[in-house]
This record gives structure tokens, sequence and C-alpha cells, in this order.
């Protein structure tokens, strides 16, 4: 399988995946501690109508995906600090809306049928070299938000009423996250689609909070787990077809070894703790 490291599809796919990995591992850990997986869900069927829309308006269609997500993500941003509560039913729709818009709109675009498979489960084989200067971008962003706002962050996940309170500016700070999850969610379409994005998103940083406490250290660790996940799902996707003909698309095959992942982790933390108590 090592062989597949020879070819430079390959070589800038690993590199595209273990970008990814990092943004995921650091805006999933803020979507777990602060139980968004339905808002970041949300935004991921939301992106697919830019999708659609940039092949019927002619512009790039991830283009199309990071504005109506960074949409999405301000008026779902918006509703919920208003609200406060009743917005299950606001994400549901926009979760639909956007799918049927990406699919009404694509149906409308002129020429061929373009081929919405490659945006709905992904297409790391194929990623363009603009993508790995974006991905180190968004990457190096989010290091220095966290680097700069660790504290209000970590008050605003944990306590929200405590930061209101101590005057923190918790509603520029919900804003400003949901705004890199929906950057981010448009970055790992390209690795495994709209569909699947929620799970790359969710998984690796569940799995962290099994054995880590504190953001920081289940970042690092979501990091670690998501990398791993992607470039074993690459390599095995690649070797199964290599060898015996079985194509496996790359995207899925990275959820299932990280959904296996985290249940082997439960297992082993739910026997861990079972000797642990008396």
């Amino acid at each position: 399988m090592t062989g597949a490291l020879e070819y430079e599809f390959f070589q800038r796919a690993l590199a595209a995946g273990l970008l990814a990995a990092v943004a995921s591992g650091i805006v999933g850990t803020f979507v777990v501690a602060r139980r968004m997986a339905s808002i970041s869900g949300g935004l991921a069927h939301a992106a697919f109508g830019g999708i659609g829309l940039g092949y019927l308006a002619g512009f790039p269609p991830m283009a199309g995906a990071l504005a109506f997500g960074l949409l999405s993500a301000l008026g779902i941003g918006a509703a919920e600090l208003k609200m406060r509560q009743g917005l299950d039913t606001l994400i549901a729709m926009v979760w639909a809306v956007g799918m049927a818009l990406g699919i009404v709109f694509a149906s409308l675009a002129p020429g061929a049928t373009p081929d919405l498979l490659s945006y709905l489960f992904g297409n790391i084989l194929f990623v363009p070299s603009a993508y790995l200067w974006f991905t180190a971008a968004l990457d190096v962003f989010l290091l220095l938000v966290v680097w700069r706002l660790y504290r209000p962050l970590q008050a605003v996940v944990f306590d929200e009423e405590f930061s209101w309170v101590a005057g923190v500016p918790v509603a520029t700070l919900f804003l400003l996250l949901l705004g890199l999850t929906a950057v981010t969610v448009v970055v790992l379409i390209r690795v495994v689609g709209v569909i699947l994005v929620i799970a790359l998103l969710t998984i690796p940083a569940a799995i962290a909070r099994h054995w880590v406490g504190g953001l920081d250290r289940m970042m690092f660790l979501a990091t670690a787990v998501g990398g791993v996940c992607i470039t074993a799902g690459l390599f095995a996707s690649y070797g199964l077809s290599a060898s015996i003909g079985l194509d496996i698309p790359t995207g899925p095959f990275i959820i299932l070894l990280a959904a296996g992942l985290y249940g082997l982790s439960s297992v082993v933390r739910y026997l861990a703790r079972g000797r642990q108590t008396p």
C-alpha cells in the first residue's frame, strides 16, 4: 500500500486529509462540548444549496457552499440568541431546504448534469492544490483564534450564563464559533461529502472526550484521531482497490473506520471504568 505514495494525487489527498483533520479536531471539539452537532449538520446541508447555485450561475460551487454556509450560520446563530429554544424546527428546515435547493439548482444548470455524488460523499483523491493552501490558512487562523480567545471561548462553551454575567461578549463569540464551523464544514465536504461531514466533525472529538478533559487536550487528541482515521481510510481504500479490485469510496470508508474506533473506545472506557468501581 505504500506504493500509493508514489502518485502525486495520493500525496495531495493525504496532505489535504491531514490538514482537514486539524480543522476538524479544533472545531469539532467546540461542537461536541457545546452540544451543537445538529446545528453543524444543518450548516453542512445548507451549504449544498450553494453548490447547486454555483453550477447554475457559473461560479465555483465551493464558493457558493461557503456563502450559503456562512449565511445559514449567522441566521441560525441570531435565532439561537433571540429565541433561546425551539430551534430544532428551524435547523430541520435549513437542513432540508439546503438539500432541496442544491438539487433544484443543479438540475436547472445548463449543459451536462453535474456529478453531485462527489459532493454528497466526498472526493478527496481529486482535491486541487488550491484546496491545500485554503485549508492550511484555515488551520493557522483557527490556531490563532484559539490562542487569543481560548479562555472566553471556554467560558462560553461550558458556562454561558456565567459568561453573560461576567461581561464576556457571548453573542459575538457564539457567532464567531458558528462562522468557523461553517467554514470548516465546507472544507470537510471535499473529504467526506455533505452527508457524512457531521460524523467527521463530531466522532474524533467524541472519542477524545472519552479519555481527556479540557478543551486544549481534546483538540489535540481529536486532531490525532481524525488524522489516523483519514490516513488509514486513504490507504485501506487504495489497498482494497489495487489488490482485489474492490472500489470503495474513500469518504464513507473513513467514516466507517472512525465509527468503529468510537465503538472500540466506548467499550474500552466502559470496561476500564468498571474495574475502577468498588
